[in-house]
């Protein structure tokens, strides 16, 4: 995607092929800010502290942690380390196990002089699939929206979080579609939730929709009942960060919310996601996926830009208040109107992932 009309991904190689370069999204909307990841110990601070996230912009940031680690010291030692440290940084998306798994196997039977250069090639390959995976999300969104173009002027979309280019590589999961239906001239608009408490979607999806031109608007995480009951939401669409081999969606807090506003209104609810971020080792979404609670801080203080353009952090709660920060929630399949995934479209059920994905199946 672009940023005043030059291309970027989310995370590439540096020109000396060995740093990698990060958007730092904890500084969005308001400084568009490069940082160099030169340690594996710089991508697990990316990771853990939202420099970079987003579950397949954290799968793709560990792969390049893992390549860091080899370009370091390639030997079974530092590969075990950096493989235990970086699984350790966020806890709830699977993108994150999948791409370590991915590089160990890769790396493991290798000598220790092969590793470096397989790790860097194996990160960057991983990159360029999320990228084809996403687009091909898109694809398939954008069927969907063309079967719901009301008779009116546009098409109004509801998003929760950031699901965008910025939690990807590029296109995005859930925008994807919103992005390939404004590309084909289609009007869309799309409602953005704040999503607080890091208020991704005030920050970084209203940001992402902006630069590329897509009609928005943002409002407050309470509002889209409202808007749903009065028929101004033709569709919700959010990401996962781990979605179970049955169909429940685990995703930024605040989605299972919108699911039940969307399900008593009769509001699709999808959920568009890439095959790494399918847990089949889970079947149960409420009983078995880890929820990551974060620190109060990010409820009790809020950061923006003051009138004289300066950054600042203010407090919210009164001096003494505690505050919870579980950082998910999950999302019962049985809310869900349909996957949206690179492979098509599915019921949100063990059947309807296996009837795109067979290979995992039990039986095979």
């Amino acid at each position: 995607m672009k940023v005043d009309g030059k291309p970027y991904r989310t995370i590439w190689l540096g020109a000396d092929g060995t740093t990698v370069q990060v958007i730092d999204q904890t500084l969005l909307p308001h400084q568009f800010v490069v940082r160099d990841l030169e340690t594996m110990a710089d991508a697990e601070r990316a990771i853990r502290t939202m420099i970079v996230r987003g579950a397949p912009l954290i799968g793709a940031a560990a792969a390049y942690g893992m390549a860091l680690a080899m370009a370091a010291d390639a030997s079974d030692e530092a590969l075990a380390r950096a493989y235990t440290v970086l699984l350790e940084s966020r806890p709830t998306a699977v993108n994150l196990r999948w791409a370590l798994d991915d590089l160990r196997a890769l790396l493991a039977p290798l000598p220790a002089n092969r590793r470096r250069e397989a790790a860097y090639r194996r990160a960057a390959e991983i990159c360029d699939e999320d990228v084809e995976i996403c687009r091909r999300i898109g694809e398939n969104g954008l069927g969907l929206i063309h079967r719901l173009m009301p008779r009116g002027d546009r098409i109004n979309a509801l998003t929760h979080c950031n699901a965008g280019w910025l939690a990807t590589v590029d296109w995005g999961t859930a925008l994807a579609p919103i992005y390939q239906a404004h590309n084909a001239g289609i009007p869309i608009h799309v409602w953005v939730d704040e999503t607080r408490p890091r208020n991704q979607g005030a920050s970084l999806t209203a940001w992402e929709l902006g630069k590329h031109g897509v009609p928005h608007t943002v409002i407050a995480d309470n509002a889209g009942g409202h808007l749903m009951q009065h028929g101004q939401v033709d569709f919700v669409i959010t990401g996962t960060d781990r979605t179970t081999r049955q169909g429940d969606v685990c995703n930024k807090i605040g989605t299972y919310l919108k699911a039940l506003a969307a399900h008593d209104n009769g509001v699709p609810f999808y959920v568009g996601l890439p095959y790494p971020t399918i847990d089949w080792t889970i079947e149960d979404g409420v009983r078995e996926i880890p929820i990551e609670e974060r620190s109060a801080r990010e409820v009790s203080h809020i950061a923006g830009r003051t009138a004289a353009g300066e950054m600042a952090t203010v407090q919210l709660l009164p001096d003494g208040s505690p505050a919870a920060n579980p950082a998910f929630d999950v999302t019962p399949a049985r809310l869900v109107t349909a996957l949206v995934t690179e492979r098509g479209v599915c019921p949100a059920s063990e059947a309807g992932l296996l009837s795109l994905y067979p290979e995992q199946s039990r039986a095979a």
